[in-house]
């Protein structure tokens, strides 16, 4: 049983590591937004269109900032010793997911009226996905290491 339990792990080891990295980044980037959204915006549960695209912003940028070098290191293990192009790959995979994040949270949040809160939880599923297929299909490709 032991033995199982162990080989699941490192079978699915980088799925498991990258989803504690992702509950990290998450606390990191939702914590930033949320914090912004209170000392710059009274913390309103329906935000502007352009107090939504702050957010969204600020949020985008601490969690690239955390989200490069734990994945380098503990998800994908990179030895790429490209690093620039590496990270200038993780940036612009991160964009695109930023740029899905903008056109959820408008659309759940001021088309439907979904409260920010929820609107980001939603928002953020997609995000993950996204940010995990481009990571491992376009960034940290195991022939460049």
């Amino acid at each position: 049983m032991i033995d199982k339990i162990k080989e699941l792990l490192v079978k699915y080891r980088e799925i498991i590591v990258y989803g504690i990295v992702g509950v990290l980044t998450t606390i990191v980037a939702w914590g930033v937004k949320f914090l912004w959204n209170f000392l710059f915006y009274a913390g309103t549960p329906h935000p502007t269109n352009l107090q939504n695209l702050i957010l969204s912003t600020v949020s985008w940028i601490a969690g690239v900032a955390f989200a490069y070098p734990v994945n380098r290191r503990w998800v994908f293990q990179s030895k790429n010793p490209e690093i620039f192009k590496e990270a200038s790959g993780f940036v612009a995979s991160r964009i695109a997911t930023w740029i899905l994040d903008i056109v959820l949270m408008q659309l759940l949040g001021n088309v439907l009226g979904i409260n920010v809160y929820a609107a980001t939880v939603l928002s953020n599923i997609a995000v993950i996905v996204g940010n995990y297929v481009f990571s491992k299909l376009l960034v940290f490709k195991k022939g460049q290491q």
